[in-house]
Parts: C-alpha cells; structure tokens; sequence
C-alpha cells in the first residue's frame, strides 16, 4: 500500500506504543464519558438537588405540626404570725399544635411552579453539559489519532532522512558531493529529530486529555466516525433546528418562567394571610401540690392584612419585574450565540472538507516532486538541498491532510452540538440513558425522610 493511501485512511492507524486489544470505536468511547465523565456526574448531582426544590415548595401547602413540654421545680414559702408553711411543687406540662395555612396570596402556588420551572431549566442545562461532554469527547478521541498519524509520519521522515544522510555521506566519500551537502543532510536529520520529540509531547498531551475525558488510557483505537448523517442538509435548516432545539435557549426560556413566577411570589407579600390552627396542652401541679391535670385545647383563625410596611415589598416587587426583563433578553443573548455557533461551526465543516481535497492533491503531486527531485539528484541536476527540500515539503502536505481528515470529523460533531442534537440518543450510543425524571419522581411527593432515593 503506498503511503498515500495510508494517509488516506490515517483514521484506521494505531500506534505501536498502544496494546493490540481488541480496537475501541468512537461510540464506544463516547459511551464511557457519557457513562462516567465526572463533569457529567457532577451536572446530574446538581440536577437532583435541584429537584428538592419542589417539594421544600409544596410544604408550604401542608400543615407544621409542633410538640413541647416542660418540668420544672417551684419552692414557695409564706411567713404567718409565729409560724410559716413551705409548699414545693413540680409543675410540668406537654402540649401539641397544629398550624396549617389557608390562603397566603398565592404565595405557595407560585413557588411551586417557579420550582418545576427551575427543574425543567436544569434538565435542558443537563443535556448541554452532555453536549459539551461528548464533544469534548470526540475531540479528544480524534487528536490521539491526529497525533499518532503525525508522530508516525514524523518517525518515518527520521529514517528517511537518515538513509538520505548516509548516501550523502557516500558521495562526499567519493567526491560527488561536497561538505555543504552534508551539512544540510545532518541540519535536516536534528530538525526532524527535534519535530519528533514535539510530535511525542503533543500525543502524550492528547492521551492524557483522553483519559480525562473517557475515563481511560487510549488502547488500540479505531477510525474515527462523522457524525454528518445526522446533520441537516443545508444551513438554513441548521440554524432552525438549532433555534428550535438547543437546550441554552429552552434553559433560557424556562429562566423566563421562573423569573415571573419570582415576581407572584413577591407580590403575594402584599396581599391578606389566612390560617388555622388548633393546640392542645396538659398541665400537672401548676397551682396546688397534687393538682389535678388541666387539659386545655384552642382552635383558632388568624388573618393577617398587610397595610404598608415601609415600601420594601413594592421595592422588591419593581426590582423582581427588573429581573425577569433581564431573562427576556437573555433569551434573545442566547439565540443569537446559537446562531453565530452554528454558522461558525458549518462554515468549518465545509472548509475541512476542501482543505482535504486540496491536500490529496498537493501529497500526490508532492510525492511526484520528491521523486523526480531524487532522480535529478542523481544525475548532477538537483543539489542535496533540493531533495531535502522536497521531502520537506511533502512531510507538510502530508501533515496537513492528516489535520484536515480530523478537523472534518470534529467540525460535524460541532455542527450537531451547534444544533442541539448532540446526544447518546442521537448517536445510538450503547449505554444506559440517564433518565432525569426518575429522581423527581421519587422525590416531589415525599413528606418525611432524609434519605435519598439511592440509600445516602
């Protein structure tokens, strides 16, 4: 197979450095980071804290119920003409109370809807965090073997030039060339040496990076996959499903939501308070030694009617409305950062694809450069430098085709993320799908309890 071809399907190249296990795919790696990343698992946590919010909200609709009791040691002494009389007694009492609220300006409802709003804002946050995960992951994948492919290049450009210093040195031998020719051969073998020691740092960066974001350390991996099937076909269909889909913007939206309803709950400050509550209590020697118990019970409304309170609320009501404006345009933030990212993230999809086709064509007539460059050499037509030149020449181009072959598959992952449709759903993924409702669920009717759903 000639070289071109392999670096045509440079994707399919593995290290020698990595064991030959079986090949990992790029969905299979993704998997893991959709499976274990902890920027991922961090986000979930924060997303089933989130959903506690709901039901600290809906307690506002149930009643508080309180116990008390006390114990206590009572000395009274009385002084009488000649005599006295000392009385000791052990007053105690324990009592209940139920208090349950009627009607607190809406104040309760509002909180709850703002709560599942936050909820559902937090899930869209969730799905953009598993965008950027498996990007992330995608890019990383892709530069292990961006860098593999060029390390090998980078090798093989060593023992090229070595041989091609060695026939230099020949011909010095024999008076064919001079020691200029030789110089130049040996400068070209330390830069190339010097090229490889950066080629191994930039792999040692990306599979350290890899293992950042997969959870593993690179084995044998295998070609990487476009995601351009699942892309639209055109721009404008892009940019649609991105403003359509993308969770920052539906996250965004349900910032909105969540804003107004803060703005009810403010307002329900100014309106009446209406409550019930009900106690009873038993009281043991509170007067007389060996009293008998008192039991007692009260049942009683309360109205409270806010008439002004210094112009606090209605402060924090205009600022409240201040604030949701703000949502409202970064609504309108968002849109147009999706927009930018899709068109950006298209334009270098279309770009890769035709610095590809232009570097097959400059390998290709590089190739034929270098190679009549060797057999002029030969003849006296060619010196040492412009054979050492034109292997220069084709190394770039060939490194510049290993590039735009991975800038192509990463900028189709970018367009998906771009659109919002970068998800394991999307990309058949074989992992267990993380349901976000499943906590809710378990969670927004509890009444008691201070354990979580997974035994914490």
């Amino acid at each position: 197979m000639s070289r071109a071809t392999l670096l045509a399907t440079f994707l399919m190249m593995t290290t020698a450095t990595f064991s030959q296990a079986h090949a990992e795919t790029m969905n299979g790696a993704l998997a893991k980071a959709y499976a274990g990343n902890p920027t991922l698992n961090v986000q979930r946590a924060s997303l089933r804290a989130t959903d506690e919010n709901v039901p600290q909200a809906l307690a506002g609709y149930r009643p508080t119920v309180n116990a008390s009791a006390s114990a206590s040691v009572a000395r009274t002494q009385t002084r009488y003409p000649g005599s006295r009389a000392t009385e000791t007694l052990y007053p105690s009492s324990f009592g209940i109370q139920i208090d349950q609220n009627i009607f607190d300006g809406n104040r309760t409802r509002s909180s709850v809807r703002a709560a599942e709003a936050q909820v559902l804002g937090g899930r869209e946050q969730l799905r953009n965090t598993e965008q950027t995960v498996l990007l992330d992951g995608a890019v990383a994948y892709m530069n292990v073997l961006r860098d593999t492919a060029v390390l090998n290049l980078q090798r093989n450009n060593v023992e090229v030039l070595v041989e091609q210093l060695r026939q230099t040195e020949d011909r010095f031998g024999v008076g064919e060339v001079t020691r200029t020719d030789v110089a130049q051969a040996e400068a070209s073998l330390a830069n190339s040496r010097a090229d490889e020691t950066v080629a191994e740092a930039n792999l040692r960066t990306s599979i350290a990076t890899y293992n950042q974001m997969i959870g593993e350390t690179p084995r044998k991996l295998g070609p990487g996959t476009s995601a351009e099937r699942h892309l639209p076909k055109t721009l404008e269909d892009a940019i649609r499903v991105g403003l359509a889909e993308h969770p920052a913007i539906i996250a965004a939206l349900h910032g909105v939501d969540v804003a107004e309803f803060q703005v009810k709950v403010v307002e329900s400050e100014l309106y009446p308070q209406l409550g019930v509550s009900a106690g009873v209590t038993r009281e043991f020697d509170s007067s007389y030694t060996r009293d008998r118990v008192v039991t007692s019970g009260v049942v009683q409304a309360q109205l409270r009617v806010p008439i002004y309170e210094g112009g606090l609320v209605y402060s924090k009501t205009r600022a409240a409305k201040e604030q949701a404006g703000q949502q409202r345009l970064q609504v309108d933030v968002t849109r147009d950062q999706v927009q930018q990212a899709v068109v950006s993230a298209w334009a270098n999809l279309e770009a890769s694809k035709q610095r590809i086709s232009a570097a097959q064509s400059a390998v290709k007539a590089n190739e034929i450069a270098l190679a009549g460059t060797r057999e002029e050499a030969k003849v006296g037509q060619r010196t040492t430098l412009d054979v050492l030149n034109a292997q220069q020449v084709l190394l770039s181009s060939r490194v510049s085709l290993v590039t735009a072959q991975r800038d192509r598959i990463v900028a189709s992952y970018e367009v998906l993320q771009a659109i919002g449709r970068l998800s394991a759903e999307m990309l058949s993924l074989k992992v267990a799908r993380y349901d976000a409702s499943t906590h809710f669920d378990q969670v927004k009717g509890k009444w008691v309890g201070t354990s979580t759903p997974d035994g914490r």
